[in-house]
């Protein structure tokens, strides 16, 4: 079964991006359809199982008011429906699971339930169509305009997207190639872009950051909750890259800043780091006694990167063995821990641990969808290098100022090991603006990137992918989708004329979009 659909702006992918490209062009009054492959709208912060990664200035400033009003609805969610403890509804700026990695630590089916919400006012009133379970088959370009794009439903429906506007929010960038739009993957090379950081040989599109697969434990001592030995267990037991400090499946990693070994433990008590608090989502402390009979933690460690092998840009069999064996990485990881992992008091594993299926809505215990840290990338108009935010560049002057600003950033410059063996690399970075050149694709007129698949290098991608980042993208280029539809201009157009930039620009500040930071430091 095919049908046609016509909206004014279709956003395909409803990942952290989309759901803000589609808060900004249903509240200008367009009519807008989105899509996501998973059963959850809401890409890293749901689907994907990742608290959000967010800079220690985010409850003042630095971040879209819809980015702050989405994380106040979060907490208003637990006030409302939770029965928490008196020390829960006493901490203004409540973090549910007071992890170490965010100051809203909160389960995936929450922030979802959130996202749902804040839409739900534009889907009910016809303004907003979402089609989740579906993917992009197809995409049909003339010259330099894209003309429809093609949808796959889970029940075997076709559906084509006819639009003026069409924003590429998906996880992997997944309308570049059937568009045939210019990108790039992986690393480029020092001579391509003069970053200090970049290859000193030819760039490698294959350079591509690790993805993994997250889960959600909870932990009960004296109980046994033990998973059957997974079928790649004995691999991943010995496996140790050639860049890695030991077998990966241990305690001790590579420090991200000093690359030196550094070992942690699982639960607080020495004084080495605990990584249950790390990702933590639920601490009980913040509820009422009985709610929870444990603290969740949300596993997204060094331990279960994966990188072996990429998904995409490959064959589809080569795509789903390497999500296959990500998805027996982190089994493996979980079955360590339970049977063998050493604990402090002499022994080894953890038998109380219990992997939850449910906080993740998947039969298995694995998150929906693997957590994508680099996408294609768009051959943009401008592409944000490391010297235009690299603190040990720009030191005291700050990030260089984008007279096309349209949002805010701040979060260091932090690449995962790459497929190609590249180990970590995690350096400071400063306070960053967000450039509309960087949103617009070369050649194509009609077509925005709206997440981390904007113009950037393989270096600042690893500080403009962040939750908070991706939403000020998205929500900008849902915007700039409708301020062009109503002036009849194209975003380059816009982006050339001084005066239609100053009132894109104006549009933005007017919904609390913060185009400058005042002046902070380094991250």
């Amino acid at each position: 079964m095919e049908r046609d659909l016509h909206v004014d702006i279709a956003i395909i992918g409803g990942g952290v991006g989309g759901c803000a490209a589609a808060l900004a062009a249903c509240r200008m009054g367009k009519s807008v359809y989105m899509t996501d492959e998973y059963d959850w709208i809401g890409g890293q912060l749901t689907s994907q199982a990742v608290p959000p990664d967010e800079h220690k200035w985010i409850e003042q400033f630095g971040c879209t008011r819809s980015y702050r009003q989405f994380r106040e609805e979060v907490r208003e969610y637990y006030r409302q429906h939770y029965p928490l403890s008196e020390y829960g509804r006493s901490v203004y700026y409540l973090n549910p699971g007071n992890g170490g990695v965010s100051r809203l630590c909160a389960e995936p089916r929450v922030t979802h339930a959130v996202l749902q919400q804040m839409l739900a006012p534009f889907v009910n009133s016809g303004k907003l169509t979402i089609h989740t379970r579906s993917k992009i088959v197809k995409a049909c370009r003339h010259d330099n305009e894209i003309q429809a794009v093609t949808v796959k439903r889970e029940n075997g429906e076709k559906l084509t997207v006819y639009a003026p506007y069409y924003l590429d929010a998906t996880e992997c960038g997944d309308v570049l190639p059937l568009a045939e739009v210019d990108y790039v993957t992986g690393a480029e090379s020092k001579a391509e872009t003069n970053e200090p950081h970049a290859l000193e040989g030819p760039a490698d599109p294959h350079d591509i950051q690790a993805f993994t697969y997250c889960f959600a434990m909870d932990y009960f001592e004296g109980e046994n909750h033990v998973i059957d030995k997974p079928h790649d267990y004995e691999f991943w037991r010995s496996f140790q890259a050639p860049f890695w400090p030991n077998p990966q499946l241990n305690w001790v990693s590579p420090d991200p800043k000093t690359l030196e070994p550094t070992e942690e433990t699982l639960f607080p008590g020495t004084d080495k780091y605990p990584l249950f608090i790390y990702r933590r989502i639920v601490d009980k402390a913040n509820f009422a006694a009985g709610t929870y009979t444990s603290d969740i933690s949300l596993v997204n460690w060094a331990q279960n990167d994966y990188f072996l092998g990429n998904v995409y840009d490959v064959p589809e069999q080569l795509a789903e063995k390497h999500l296959y064996q990500a998805k027996q990485l982190s089994f493996s990881l979980l079955y360590w821990l339970q049977t063998e992992a050493p604990r402090p008091d002499g022994g080894v594993g953890y038998p109380g641990l219990r992997l939850r299926p449910d906080v993740v809505g998947t039969a298995d215990g694995m998150a929906q969808a693997p957590y994508i840290r680099e996408s294609r990338r768009i051959k943009a108009e401008f592409t944000v290098l490391e010297q235009h935010v690299s603190t040990a560049i720009r030191g005291d002057q700050g990030a260089v100022e984008f007279p096309d600003s349209v949002g805010i950033g701040c979060y260091r410059i932090d690449l995962h090991p790459s497929m190609t063996g590249r180990n970590f690399l995690d350096i400071s970075s400063l306070p960053f603006q967000i450039p509309l050149g960087s949103l617009i694709p070369k050649k194509v007129t009609n077509l925005l990137a709206a997440c981390k698949n904007i113009g950037t290098t393989h270096i600042t991608n690893g500080c403009y992918r962040l939750h908070p980042v991706e939403w000020n993208i998205g929500e900008s280029a849902g915007y700039t989708a409708a301020f062009c539809l109503n002036q009849g201009m194209t975003p380059s157009e816009v982006r050339a004329d001084a005066a239609k930039l100053k009132e894109l620009q104006a549009l933005l500040t007017a919904n609390g979009i913060e185009l400058a930071w005042p002046k902070i430091g380094a991250v």
